[in-house]
């Protein structure tokens, strides 16, 4: 784990600076006390972190859930009455873990994956624009379309224009353009500007301008544009903003619905994010599901038992891992440890940070997840991986999460429904080592991404000096999704010194560089080998 410590104490900074306002954003979406956000956010990071077998995935409070748990608190009677419904989820999500529940992540299509990743990044930048601005702060943190103020996702920016705050705005601007100018310049410049990543830079230059203007009358930044991290005045305040369960309602039946619910949809959106995170994990790392449920599971009793939202595994975070060199869970505990020393020691200077300056981080996050080129990718893969992916974005930014993902699996399902047909036998494994570590694995006529759990699989445990022979001789379809897996698979091989014989009708190939260039992908459809 303290490998990579180099890449992952940077890393996990940044992850702090993203966590830190959607912990406190999504506990007052939920109508939750704001305390109880960063409960979930160090519980996430330090106790899920430790537990999960994810290397890049980080976990705390998830939007997804903020309108579950605002009508919950209400239906319940009181937050302490709805603490219990999360451990009670938490224990659920074990018995999941214990069912072997994780293997359902495996079955949604690399298109609607990716589709998510660009829906939340549009979100993100929709939903941080009015706060870039120093307007409507506290619907940034509201990701579903139509909001709990009444108004949606345009409505507020159509507003903008109306009531931009100078100061906010001018940070704002500066944040963002030095974290472009540190990113596309700075950081191939020196080392140490890899060391040193640009949002803590630009925090520090927040608190620093809060500071500097803080009496003048045209720039100085508003209590309400500002991080709002609680402040007691001593340690019996501070514990005094732990809540704690109350068991007496532990019988009642819409407590238990309410607990199936938590633990259903938490547990769906853990999934999905697990495989999108290990989508744009450069180093390709298989997240065991199973465990993952089971991390969850653990971390939502806890935090529920001391008064903190539901836990899930969530993509802002993780992508901003990703993106500023996180290589392995170290990253996400630290930044469980610095969301704990932070709300102790230093609350004052929290507070002194504007949301406009982490509004400008949040900006370059979503920008990296729905990069433009993305679109066009998908669209010249044909429209059997356009139709999902475009349907999910659309889905995700016109309604919430999981009902985005729901509409483009149904339109992924209908794709290949069009397309394949049913084969009993889509994977054959023989293994013709005599003592050599010879394994030939034999595709069928019809390989979709349902089949990507057992292919996964049996890539991820083949031994270490295997020669392993791919025989797509009989394989007329070959999925897109598969052919990513494969590609994916190439890293591990190098590491594993597993050597690669692939045989078609194209053609055999030792070792081959890119399976992508060997079979020639064009802009049509997902590739026919017939």
């Amino acid at each position: 784990m303290f490998k990579y410590i180099k890449n992952d104490i940077p890393a996990s900074i940044v992850v702090f600076f993203v966590a830190l306002p959607l912990c406190l954003g999504i506990a007052l979406a939920s109508g939750a006390p704001l305390f109880s956000g960063l409960i979930a956010g160090i519980i996430g990071g330090i106790v899920v972190g430790s537990i999960s077998g994810s290397k890049v995935g980080v976990s705390g409070p998830a939007a997804g859930l903020a309108a579950i748990v605002l009508t919950a608190i209400g239906t319940l009677g009181g937050y302490e009455n709805f603490l219990v419904a999360v451990v009670l989820g938490g224990a659920i999500q074990l018995l999941f873990g214990i069912l072997k529940a994780g293997v359902i992540g495996y079955y949604f299509p690399s298109s609607v994956i990716k589709g998510m990743l660009t829906g939340i990044g549009i979100i993100i930048i929709l939903k941080q624009i009015p706060n870039f601005f120093g307007y409507d702060e506290a619907s940034a943190w509201d990701l579903e379309f139509f909001e709990i103020d009444g108004g949606n996702t345009f409505s507020e920016l159509f507003q903008i224009i109306n009531n931009i705050h100078p100061g906010a705005a001018l940070i704002g601007i500066i944040s963002l353009a030095l974290l472009i100018l540190w990113d596309k310049v700075l950081i191939k410049k020196s080392k140490l500007f890899q060391l040193i990543q640009g949002p803590f830079v630009v925090v520090v230059l927040g608190i620093v301008f809060y500071i500097i203007t803080k009496s003048n009358n045209l720039l100085s930044i508003g209590e309400s544009h500002m991080v709002s991290v609680p402040i007691p005045d001593n340690a019996s305040d501070f514990f005094n903003q732990f809540s704690f369960p109350n068991f007496t309602v532990i019988t009642r039946v819409d407590v238990w619905v309410t607990a199936f619910t938590i633990a259903l949809v938490a547990s769906l959106e853990t999934l999905l994010c697990v495989e999108a995170s290990d989508k744009i994990d450069p180093d390709k790392n298989i997240t065991p599901t199973n465990r993952e449920l089971l991390a969850q599971g653990t971390g939502n009793m806890i935090s529920g038992l001391i008064g903190g939202l539901p836990i899930t595994q969530v993509i802002v975070r993780s992508s901003a891992n990703v993106q500023s060199g996180g290589k392995s869970k170290l990253s996400t505990i630290l930044h469980g440890f610095l969301l704990l020393i932070s709300v102790i020691l230093i609350p004052k200077l929290l507070n002194q940070i504007p949301l406009s300056v982490l509004a400008a981080i949040l900006l370059v996050v979503g920008y990296k997840l729905a990069k433009p080129t993305l679109f066009k990718k998908m669209y010249n893969l044909g429209w059997k991986q356009w139709a999902p992916f475009i349907v999910t974005v659309a889905g995700i930014v016109f309604t919430d999460l999981l009902f985005g993902i729901g509409l483009g699996l149904l339109v992924g399902i209908v794709v290949i429904l069009l397309k394949s047909y049913q084969n009993s036998h889509f994977l054959h494994i023989e293994d013709k080592s005599n003592g050599k570590h010879k394994i030939k694995m034999t595709l069928a006529e019809e390989v979709t991404f349902f089949n990507k759990g057992a292919i996964l699989k049996e890539l991820d445990s083949l031994p270490r000096d295997t020669y392993l022979e791919i025989d797509l001789i009989k394989t007329r379809y070959l999925d897109h999704d598969i052919i990513e897996i494969l590609e994916d698979f190439l890293f591990k091989a190098q590491e594993r010194n597993i050597d690669i014989k692939l045989v078609s009708k194209r053609g055999v190939v030792e070792n081959p560089s890119s399976f992508i260039k060997f079979f020639n992908e064009k802009p049509k459809s997902k590739l026919s080998l017939s």
